[in-house]
């Protein structure tokens, strides 16, 4: 068989050729191989290679925490979860001063609460970045956006005010932000490469990313619920946000056994 192609002859491929090809046709799904021209090899690889990129993408664009967001596809499980997001018994759970002290927050911040749910941080970071700071609280759901609205409200704090985010970007301020803090959130991130995009995108050049998150491990939350809600332990989470563009600091646990703290910055 031979092909022309401006006036150039395109003889066939000898035999170990061939077999090169048979095997490029076989991971494509094609199996009429045997015999094909030099051109039909060329073909070949180009679809190989544009059918690995598509699975490629496919696998970055997947939602990864199907399983930790099941219960707040429905304003009836919000509503279940944000009782215990507003629970007054969880600050001796959560250890929210603690928190607040080991981030280093300075007077005149701007800091963010990223997924903050019924805005349970928000009094404790309106204290610590004082009168002349800010904070902002950011989530996905209006419900959500509201029952914290209406907690600063009522406690009379001035210095918050409130941004609705998207799945794949928290719509902050860019570059103005110093501290992001996602606590108990980094599992719920459906796409994190996006999101820790975003992150990148509005902190200031020495701003820091603070993840608290549960270990992936059987008593890390009630009922061994972590080995299925949480999608990544520790050493993996670490890995996944240095490789997108972020430099750990420093790390410890927060609830000994429970939850660990990640200090990044910008890389």
């Amino acid at each position: 068989m031979k092909i022309r192609k401006s006036g150039r002859p395109m003889v066939c491929p000898t035999a170990p050729e061939k077999q090169r090809l048979a095997l490029v046709g076989q991971a494509i799904g094609l199996s009429a191989w045997r015999g094909a021209c030099a051109l039909c090899g060329r073909i070949a690889a180009a679809l190989a290679l544009a059918a690995a990129v598509q699975a490629q993408v496919a696998t970055l664009s997947a939602q990864v925490a199907t399983q930790a967001n099941s219960q707040y596809q429905t304003p009836e499980g919000r509503q279940s979860i944000a009782k215990g997001l507003g629970d007054p018994s969880r600050d001796e759970r959560q250890k929210p001063q603690e928190l607040v002290a080991a981030m280093q927050i300075q007077r005149g911040m701007t800091v963010a609460d990223v997924g903050t749910g019924v805005g349970y941080m928000l009094p404790f970071l309106s204290r610590a970045v004082g009168p002349t700071g800010r904070v902002i609280g950011e989530d996905i759901f209006d419900d959500f956006l509201a029952s914290a609205k209406q907690r600063v409200a009522d406690l009379g704090i001035r210095n918050v005010l409130f941004m609705k985010g998207s799945e794949t970007d928290p719509n902050l301020p860019e570059g103005q932000v110093d501290e992001i803090l996602v606590l108990d959130v980094y599992h719920h991130f459906n796409y994190p490469e996006k999101m820790l995009a975003a992150i990148h995108k509005d902190l200031k050049p020495d701003g820091k990313l603070i993840i608290v998150e549960y270990y992936k491990s059987k008593d890390a939350m009630p009922g061994g619920r972590a080995l299925t809600h949480i999608r990544l332990d520790k050493p993996d989470v670490i890995k996944e946000i240095e490789a997108n563009h972020f430099k750990l600091v420093s790390e410890g646990e927060h609830i000994p056994g429970s939850q660990y703290m990640l200090t990044l910055i910008r890389n």
